[in-house]
């Protein structure tokens, strides 16, 4: 399936991802570039391919020129690259830079990548940064709310005040997060039993109504992709993932210009997304969406057309299956990893977690304080 954009370009639906790959998660005591290192070459060699195949290149997380940093450190000199920075959606985003670049022949193969030490180097916080002469600076600093926490619970408040629900009704999604990571042994809290709605409620409370259970983990990890053309894909040995549909949006960057705390930026980019792919809602097999708080996850399905207004809390479908940042890891920026887990549930090789039939994923980042979002559909080759 392709769909032609509104350049008459055919990037969606001809171009593949090909391989995909964690490095090492947890505390690892690694540098990021080693990290980096890891997930590049594990998702290069899933992909037969090796770095002298790699003329493109996009990341961010390691220095204000992450990509010349990363290069350098690979021995690489690409054609083609991508530092941009807008949070955690920025991975779903370089997808749909990288099938453009490849589509107009800026380059031939891509690698997505991130990694982060924060746990190893303990350097997670929660101060904000206020630009003077915003409105951010003016109206939200003096409160000295912590960053993101603070804005994903006012969220949270006004979403449990407007649809009459509890703070019992999103600990079920810790709760379920903490569930499906019992069959990911990669997943950080992997091993270490299943949550209960009384746990998730008798945490320490860090923003009211969100506790420490409502909150991603801290720790190191990332990963990588890899994507080329279609026609190439189709003579590697790894059965092609293909990118069918993005879209992305921009809402605001503090809370005092969000227009409205309960429509999120994902309804744009979901539909921008869902026309290009040629796919509804009602298509997709399985959804990985950022989960940075448990509020996070039934605004997303809502706002992406999974759940009606009020209902997302309800969504029975599959979705975050390898327990997502709540139950299996957050090194920072959640995203690329959302794609690893998609293209391996359309390969059919999540083992226990595997959805049967998957064919169709959706993969959806969030950025800032549901500031920035970006929707990638992905298929199975046919």
């Amino acid at each position: 399936m392709s769909v032609a954009g509104p350049s008459g370009t055919r990037a969606a639906g001809s171009v593949a991802i090909v391989g995909a790959a964690e490095c090492d998660l947890g505390k690892t005591g690694k540098s990021v570039l080693e990290l980096q290192t890891q997930a590049i070459t594990r998702a290069l060699a899933d992909a037969g391919l090796t770095l002298s195949d790699v003329d493109g290149l996009a990341t961010n997380g390691i220095s204000r020129f992450s990509v010349t940093q990363l290069a350098d450190w690979l021995g690489l000199q690409p054609r083609w690259g991508d530092s941009t920075f807008a949070g955690g959606s920025v991975f779903e985003m370089y997808v749909a830079r990288a099938a453009q670049a490849i589509t107009s022949g800026q380059c031939s193969t891509v690698v997505v990548s991130y990694a982060s030490n924060q746990r190893s180097a303990r350097s997670r916080s929660l101060t904000g940064v206020y630009e003077e002469g915003t409105p951010e600076a003016a109206l939200e600093e003096p409160y000295r709310p912590l960053y993101p926490i603070s804005y994903y619970a006012m969220v949270a408040q006004r979403y449990l005040h407007t649809y009459g629900l509890d703070r019992a009704s999103l600990a079920a999604v810790a709760v379920a997060a903490r569930e499906k990571a019992q069959l990911n042994p990669a997943a950080w809290t992997y091993g270490k039993g299943t949550l209960t709605v009384d746990d998730v409620l008798g945490a320490p409370m860090i923003s009211s109504p969100l506790g420490a259970l409502d909150c991603c983990l801290v720790t190191d990890g990332g990963g990588a992709i890899v994507l080329t053309s279609l026609e190439r894909a189709r003579d590697l040995p790894s059965r092609p993932v293909v990118v069918l549909g993005y879209g992305e949006a921009f809402t605001h960057t503090g809370m005092a210009t969000a227009p409205d705390l309960l429509r999120t930026g994902a309804i744009d980019s979901g539909r921008r997304a869902f026309t290009r792919a040629g796919v509804t809602p009602a298509d997709i097999d399985v959804v990985q969406l950022y989960d940075s708080f448990t509020i996070s996850v039934p605004l997303g399905l809502e706002a992406l057309g999974f759940a009606s207004p009020g209902e997302g809390l309800g969504f029975t479908g599959p979705h975050n299956t390898g327990g997502g940042g709540l139950a299996y890891c957050h090194p920072g920026q959640l995203g690329v990893l959302l794609l690893v887990e998609a293209v391996r549930q359309l390969r059919g090789s999540c083992g226990p977690r595997q959805v049967p039939g998957a064919s169709l994923a959706l993969a959806h980042g969030t950025g800032g304080i549901f500031s920035s979002h970006a929707t990638v559909i992905l298929g199975v080759d046919r």
